[in-house]
């Protein structure tokens, strides 16, 4: 059988095997171990599956997945979480969509600690919801923020996503964490504006709450800047060169069981709680990165990729044409399936074709985490969408999905506008 149709075989049948509900990571160590042995030799499969699945589990850059994760973990045992709510409760509150925009905002905080969108989208339900239901908030905007909000969990560094892109890529977490951080920041402050004029033009969707003095707004503070700082630290850290990732996880999860013991947060069960949240994380996403190399193995001895590149390389169109017709799949990918799965699948064939168009990497990986992650909040499979309408069982997907696309003509804006200045995301790289 031709190489390139044995792939293009392999890809339907991975396909095929997730909709049959297997998990991703065993759908492609399958496809990829057979495919090899299919197209090779028995002989370099079990090879795949021995000393480079080996070289693989024992890489020391990815130890910096679980101390990531396991910071997370600790801090949101903390109920911190809860802090930052309130916290911008009190700065933005009182503005007319004050309580949606709070919302958001907090997102933007615990994304900075989660790195997931569907953690984010999970937790800030539970806690949004009955404040936003209290204030009689349109139920489209008020689960549209939510969902919404929970996408800057994959954009704020530090973000599992940018890590295992990091990796996928052979491209350094540093320039990807630092690369996210004004993206992410200019995301949030769109959605807010988003949420501000939609109550402007509507003044029924979401009135405005207590004002809170100033004396009041710093108290709030008081739990929530040791949290800042710790991420300031960390990120900055790497930023100026002071420690590796790894060791930048290190200190971050390191500094976190510290202050939760200074706010006397920390319990032993709370701590046993977090080891179990980060095993049962760093499980799971260990397990995709190393499935997507065997995968993207069998994809390499194929050339597919390379293939697929050279002919695109030579279509008659814009690469900015090609680049669209990209983006455009992940936005539909995203929609369906989780934003970590899509990217590990698809990055082995389409990351060779962009680069060879003359596209600079870093900023392609932050596009991809930003357009990836408005699949999340886009029917019919908008997995943060659904995770909403779960924590409100009598609310319709369908208002749901009407909440979300309030925000989706702001991201198709902030997305151009990537495209059009990619400096937003490569100034400070």
């Amino acid at each position: 059988m031709d190489a390139n149709m044995l792939a293009v075989l392999g890809i339907v049948v991975l396909f095929t095997l997730m909709f049959l509900r297997l998990p991703i990571s065993f759908a492609m160590m399958i496809v990829g171990f057979f495919g090899v042995l299919i197209y090779a030799s028995p002989r370099a499969a079990y090879n795949l599956l021995s000393a480079d699945l080996w070289n693989q589990f024992s890489s020391y850059s990815l130890s910096v997945i679980p101390l990531y994760i396991f910071m997370g973990e600790i801090i949101f045992r903390t109920g911190v979480t809860e802090k930052l709510f309130q916290s911008a409760y009190k700065w933005v509150g009182h503005f007319r969509g004050g309580m949606a925009s709070t919302t958001i905002l907090a997102s933007a905080g615990f994304a900075s600690i989660s790195g997931s969108n569907s953690a984010t989208a999970a937790t800030m339900a539970t806690m949004s919801l009955p404040e936003l239901d209290k204030y009689k908030y349109n139920k489209a905007l008020s689960t549209g923020s939510i969902a919404t909000g929970g996408t800057l969990g994959i954009i704020i560094p530090p973000s599992t996503v940018l890590i295992v892109l990091a990796l996928q890529m052979e491209l350094s977490v540093r320039d990807l964490f630092v690369a996210s951080i004004i993206p992410g920041i200019f995301l949030t402050l769109l959605l807010i504006i988003t949420v501000l004029a939609l109550c402007r033009l509507y003044p029924d969707y979401g009135p405005s709450g207590e004002r809170s003095n100033m004396k009041e707004r710093i108290k709030s503070m008081k739990d929530v800047i040791p949290i800042g700082l710790l991420f300031l630290f960390v990120i900055g850290g790497l930023y100026l060169g002071w420690f590796t990732p790894t060791e930048s996880g290190a200190f971050g999860a390191f500094g976190a069981i510290v202050l939760s013991l200074l706010m006397k947060k920390l319990t032993w069960e709370r701590f046993k709680s977090a080891i179990a949240g980060t095993l049962k994380s760093a499980a799971m996403v260990l397990m995709l990165v190393v499935a997507a190399m065997v995968f993207g193995r069998f994809l390499a001895i194929t050339r597919l990729p390379f293939t697929v590149a050279e002919w695109v390389s030579q279509l008659p169109v814009q690469p900015i044409v090609v680049l669209c017709a990209v983006l455009l799949i992940y936005i539909i990918g995203g929609s369906i399936m989780d934003a970590l799965g899509f990217l590990i699948i698809s990055i082995p064939i389409f990351y060779p074709m962009v680069i060879a168009l003359g596209y600079d990497p870093v900023w392609f990986a932050v596009l991809l985490c930003v357009v990836t992650s408005l699949g999340a909040i886009t029917p019919p499979v908008g997995i943060n969408a659904f995770i909403v309408q779960g924590m409100t069982p009598d609310t319709p997907i369908t208002t749901v999905f009407k909440g979300t696309a309030y925000f989706f003509v702001t991201y198709i804006i902030f997305i151009s506008l990537l495209i059009m200045f990619p400096q937003i995301i490569l100034v400070f790289v």
